[in-house]
């Protein structure tokens, strides 16, 4: 089969288990939340997964992409998997054990005093998720990406349905039967709580599902393998950090630079509510990750690999700039997926589209230090790209608040993108067609800057003319990439 309809296929599927758990995360939970829970809550909520989305890497070490790698070239892919779930499950117990224990002087730390039971709900969440990647891993490995996709499914209808459970049904019973048996255990002074409960329930039934796969193979622990797979695993580390702090610094910062004037928590919570809005780009990059780690490792044996990674630059590029256009020519319908009350920040979607599209190119760029064992020169790479981070956040923050995180974010995901271009042309050089991309590029901007300038305040009819700029975007590619696409994809 050719390798770039093999990729989509299993972009496809992958995409399943991480789309649609995510699409509806946020089609069901970013508007429930929104509503439900005021600006500063909702602040809450999502200062907390970043730090939790921080410490998920720190907490997996880069041990899923050294699995990939050591599945690929040891005799043994058993003795590599065995070796790997050791080691996560020790260091995710430790993690669990002392953050426990030190929950509240951590809670203290950040500003959660009167809530210590946060931090215990994210230490049981964040150990028992790390400890499930490397499980998730091999079944991505072994390209079962139905299992992989029924599972993250269930674990986020299970949040879901916990979430409508302790949210809603438990206070709307409450209310009608205050001597109900519910309150027994529901108490509506948890408020916000209830979120994290419901999403530690769902990390608890998805490392049930994944148990056998768990105990269906001999373990052996072989130090020797691991510390090749550390070593090799260590910048990729770097890597992750770096690039957390790349996504979820601001999300942090903000509470803390922002002006005393002004109500910190209820600007993170207008912030994260409209960087969702552009969770169908993050959502597509990351399906793409999912299936194009792997890919990557076993194509690059063949001779046409460098063709096939530059063909698939090109595509991966105007996917993501008809999402981009999908969003900002329907943003007068996407704005309804959060409540009103944080509709305020619209104005950054486009800047954090952008951004995220120069990520993805970026992770595209990325096999030339993966593929020659230079994860350290990766490192360095996303090393550059938090300094960027933090140094714009700090400056742009106290002046203009949450927008100039967002740029933050722009300028941050540029640099990376065009420092790994120019150092990869070195390395391992691949003639990627960067005149069409940059052609395909400034067509969808000049697209959306016309959409902009020329407003039409008939909603029907604006959006019938902004389908009409999609559609020509899609013929103007079609007409250019008609003999690619046959040729790729035949």
């Amino acid at each position: 089969m050719n390798p770039l309809k093999k990729l989509a296929g299993q972009t496809a599927i992958y995409g399943m288990g991480t789309i649609i758990p995510r699409l509806l995360n946020y089609l069901l939970l970013t508007p429930f939340y929104t509503r439900i829970f005021v600006q500063g809550e909702y602040g809450t909520v999502t200062e907390l997964y970043a730090y939790a989305a921080f410490l998920m890497v720190l907490l997996t070490y880069g041990m899923e992409t050294a699995f990939f790698r050591y599945a690929e070239s040891e005799k043994s892919p058993k003795n590599v998997y065995s070796t790997s779930l050791i080691s996560l499950f020790i260091t995710s117990f430790i993690f669990i054990f002392f953050v426990s224990f030190y929950s509240q002087p951590i809670a203290d730390l950040i500003r959660y005093s009167s809530n210590q039971e946060y931090i215990i709900y994210f230490a049981f969440i964040i150990g028992l998720d790390a400890f499930s990647a490397i499980p998730f891993a091999k079944l991505r490995q072994e390209n079962k990406a139905l299992r992989f996709t029924i599972i993250k499914i269930i674990n986020i209808c299970v949040n879901i349905g916990f979430n409508l459970f302790f949210l809603v049904l438990c206070p709307y019973i409450a209310s009608k039967n205050p001597d109900s048996v519910i309150l027994t255990f529901y108490s509506a002074d948890v408020g916000v709580g209830y979120a994290f409960i419901s999403n530690l329930i769902a990390s608890i039934v998805t490392l049930i599902l994944l148990f056998p796969d768990i105990i269906r193979i001999k373990f052996n622990f072989d130090t020797s393998l691991l510390k090749r797979m550390l070593k090799y695993s260590y910048p990729l580390l770097i890597i992750g950090l770096a690039g957390m702090i790349n996504e979820v610094s601001d999300k942090i910062l903000l509470k803390y630079l922002l002006p005393d004037s002004v109500d910190a928590m209820a600007q993170v919570g207008i912030y994260g509510a409209n960087y969702k809005l552009a969770i169908i780009m993050t959502l597509f990059i990351q399906m793409f990750r999912y299936a194009a780690e792997p890919f990557f490792f076993a194509e690059a044996k063949k001779k046409d690999a460098k063709k096939v990674y530059s063909d698939l630059m090109k595509f991966f590029v105007i996917f993501c700039l008809v999402i981009f256009l999908v969003v900002m020519m329907y943003i007068d319908v996407v704005k309804y997926f959060i409540g009103p009350d944080f509709r305020s920040g619209l104005r950054i979607v486009p800047i954090v589209l952008m951004a995220n599209l120069f990520l993805g190119v970026f992770y595209n760029l990325s096999i030339w230090y993966k593929l020659n064992n230079l994860t350290l020169y990766g490192a360095f790479i996303a090393i550059i790209g938090a300094f960027i981070t933090i140094v714009l956040n700090v400056i742009l923050i106290p002046e203009v608040g949450y927008y100039g995180s967002a740029w933050a974010h722009f300028f941050c995901y540029f640099s990376m993108m065009m420092i790994s271009y120019f150092w990869g042309r070195r390395v391992f050089p691949v003639n990627y067609d960067i005149r069409r991309i940059l052609i395909y590029t400034a067509i969808a901007l000049l697209l959306f800057s016309i959409s902009k300038v020329f407003v039409i305040q008939i909603e029907s009819l604006k959006l019938a003319v902004n389908t009409i700029y999609i559609i020509l975007f899609l013929f103007i590619v079609y007409t250019i990439e008609k003999p690619g696409f046959a040729r790729s994809f035949k």
